[in-house]
């Protein structure tokens, strides 16, 4: 069933959501899911048309910069998309993750030098002036051990022999991000407890969470009564 929250929640003005999290949490499965229930605009992660991703894998320092230029520049041009878009639109990762976590987290692991830092900082810092930003974050809270079962699931090749260091260094960043983000509402999912594609009841829920957070409601929280068995 499509619930028209365009509609519903703002009597037919745009919004734009964007969901967050690590790798491995359901971003795009999310997204998905919502623009096919909302009948909203998905826009997604680049990750198979990434031409550094699976050299970064095998070595980090070495395409580290090369990789986040290539997701800040594709970034860039879906945010110009998104923005012109004249429905409402679901967009699977934000620019603010790909600076102030995976950027930020190869500098702080020797991974980018100090001189490709300060350049990739000075293009994201003029790129948020010129950038919408959305209506409410949707982030999915997920466990290192979650999150590694669902990365040997989708099978990606250059993503099996990940670190799992690296996995809960990113945690860590965004845990720490998320707390402290305050340029829209923040909606934070329990994606460990959550099985979206094989309970329907879980996306009743979530939908019905993100009506809520959209609407206005200051304090949305996800209660263990309403998503484990009783």
């Amino acid at each position: 069933m499509i619930v028209n929250l365009d509609k519903e929640v703002s009597m037919g003005i745009k919004k734009f959501i964007t969901v967050a999290g690590n790798i491995g949490a359901g971003k795009s499965t999310l997204v998905k899911l919502l623009s096919e229930r909302l009948g909203w605009q998905p826009f997604y992660e680049p990750v198979a048309n990434n031409p550094y991703l699976a050299d970064f894998y095998k070595d980090m320092q070495a395409w580290g910069f090369h990789s986040q230029v290539f997701f800040l520049t594709h970034r860039l041009c879906v945010y110009q998309e998104l923005s012109a878009w004249p429905t409402s639109v679901i967009l699977d990762r934000s620019l603010y993750e790909d600076a102030e976590i995976f950027a930020a987290n190869l500098f702080a692991q020797g991974y980018m030098s100090p001189r490709d830092y300060k350049t990739y900082q000075q293009l994201y810092t003029v790129l948020l002036n010129f950038l919408p930003t959305p209506d409410v974050v949707i982030y999915l809270r997920c466990s290192v051990s979650t999150l590694i079962e669902r990365i040997q699931n989708r099978g990606r090749n250059f993503e099996q022999k990940m670190d799992i260091a690296y996995l809960e260094t990113l945690n860590q960043a965004y845990e720490k991000w998320i707390g402290g983000f305050t340029l829209c509402p923040v909606l934070t999912v329990p994606a460990d407890d959550l099985n979206l594609v094989a309970n329907p009841q879980h996306m009743d829920l979530i939908v019905h969470k993100v009506q809520d957070k959209l609407s206005g409601k200051e304090e949305v929280v996800f209660l263990p009564e309403e998503y484990q068995p009783g």
